[in-house]
């Protein structure tokens, strides 16, 4: 098929357009490390609250948990995107072995390129069974449901108990977590409040948030805003913390509802790819493994990092057209790609040919702990390629239309990153840096507009690969 071409189930939010609200920060959690908030609050509103979360999948094959409750009569509150792509809710009495209220969603939510705001509305003590309980996905009320389950009047939830609840995954539990980024996770404690109090539409009618820094949110209400990376549970609204589990400061990005960076595409990929860290970190099982980024762009300057993070010589490194078919298993071979091959330091330009394997003498090998960069400079048709901060084959990506070392691109045509097994059965593995990294960086560099942070300079005029960038220069 041509990969290039897929396309996500359902667009979230991924408009370039600002509204006003910049929202600095957002949390990733890694399903594989169990990480999650945890919190055993006071007794609160059991019948009337609303829950804000803005969302960017990561796995979309798995259970992935937004909210998450296992009382101890084993009732169960939960909120969360199911492996098919549904997102439910389901509200579990635990003594009589029944549904208070259960709500499938028939849309599919699985594009793991955009932002999503989720909210969940319950006011069980309104007169109309149906709206008891509202969902609202990017400002607009889900509507149709292949299970909808309403409760009783005045029926109350499992969260009006003051036992132990997870944002991002089950308090003592070890599976489902959610995987991917969240920001601005707001709970208001005893008020059913409107969409339009978490966000608006801009002027292309795209849901964007809105300031609630000034919210009223309840007794027990809080706001978790993910700004503090030494305490990322902090409520920012007062002093209903929660305690963060298996997260680090490194887990604290800009990749926001405001500011959509980059990442890899699991739904852009050939052969058996495992993510991990917001679809940053990967590990391709053999050559036949290889995958693509979720950005493509066709002019502009951008320079993005990748880390190896195992002693495999087979990583291949590069950029892929738009158009590229995987008609060959070792990613050095497809046509469409340019491949800089870790284990010999070679080049493997396949854009102009007709037949892959192009090779030629290129650059310095790479290995494990190594970080290697591409500049792309799509004005002047011009590629450059550096390990740890050093230009191969005496590159100048400044250079400008001179292209000094570069290695010749088309331009006007629509290319993205590319991760790739270059050959053999061993698996390899990598993080990639777009400018939210998932590694630590020792010394921290943004682009020109302050956007990003990499392990080294940001050529002059070469900026991260994300929405805002995209605005002034894609």
């Amino acid at each position: 098929s041509n990969i290039g071409e897929l396309m996500p189930l359902i667009l979230g939010t991924n408009s370039i357009k600002d509204t006003g609200y910049e929202v600095a920060n957002s949390v990733r959690l890694n399903q594989g490390d169990h990480a999650h908030f945890s919190k055993t609050p006071s007794t609160s509103n059991g019948t009337t609250f609303t829950y804000s979360f803005w969302v960017k999948r990561a796995r979309v094959d798995v259970n992935s948990f937004m909210l998450r409750m296992v009382a101890s009569d084993n009732s169960e509150v939960d909120l969360l995107f199911e492996p098919s792509g549904n997102i439910r809710i389901q509200e579990y009495e635990g003594v009589s072995g029944t549904n208070k209220w259960k709500y499938v969603t028939n849309r599919l939510f699985r594009d793991p390129s955009a932002w999503y705001h989720v909210m969940y509305v319950v006011d069980t003590n309104n007169g109309t069974a149906s709206d008891r309980v509202q969902l609202y996905i990017n400002g607009v009320r889900e509507t149709s449901f292949s299970t909808a389950t309403n409760p009783s009047s005045g029926a109350t939830s499992a969260l009006s108990k003051g036992e132990a609840r997870g944002i991002g995954g089950q308090v003592g539990g070890s599976s489902n977590s959610f995987d991917g980024y969240m920001a601005e996770v707001v709970y208001v404690d005893g008020t059913a409040k409107s969409t339009t109090d978490f966000g608006e539409f801009d002027d292309s009618g795209i849901w964007k948030p809105i300031d609630v820094s000034d919210m009223s949110l309840g007794s027990n209400g809080w706001y978790l805003d993910f700004e503090d990376s030494s305490s990322l549970g902090n409520d920012a609204s007062g002093s209903n913390n929660w305690t963060s589990n298996n997260l680090t400061s490194i887990d604290q990005t800009t990749d926001t509802c405001t500011n959509n960076f980059a990442t890899m595409n699991p739904l852009a990929n050939q052969g058996t790819v495992t993510f991990s860290d917001g679809n940053l970190s990967t590990n391709q099982s053999n050559n036949s493994a290889n995958v693509q980024g979720t950005i493509f762009v066709n002019s502009g300057k951008w320079y993005w990092e990748c880390k190896s993070t195992d002693a495999n010589t087979n990583l291949a490194f590069g950029i892929m057209r738009d158009d590229t078919r995987y008609t060959q298993s070792d990613i050095y071979q497809v046509v469409g790609t340019i491949m800089w091959y870790k284990g010999n330091g070679q080049l493997f330009d396949n854009i102009p040919t007709s037949t892959g394997g192009i090779s030629s003498a290129y650059g310095n090998t790479w290995g494990d702990g190594d970080i290697v960069s591409c500049a792309m400079d799509l004005d002047n048709g011009y590629l450059y390629f550096a390990k740890n901060g050093t230009y191969q084959n005496s590159g100048v990506p400044t250079s400008g239309a001179t292209g000094t070392g570069g290695i010749s691109i088309p331009t006007g045509e629509f290319f993205t990153a590319v991760l790739g097994n270059g050959s053999g059965s061993t698996s390899a593995s990598s993080s990639m840096n777009f400018g939210s990294p998932p590694f630590s960086i020792s010394s921290g560099n943004a682009d020109g507009e302050g956007f990003g942070n990499f392990e080294y300079a940001v050529p002059s005029g070469y900026f991260a690969l994300c929405t805002k960038n995209l605005a002034e220069y894609g």
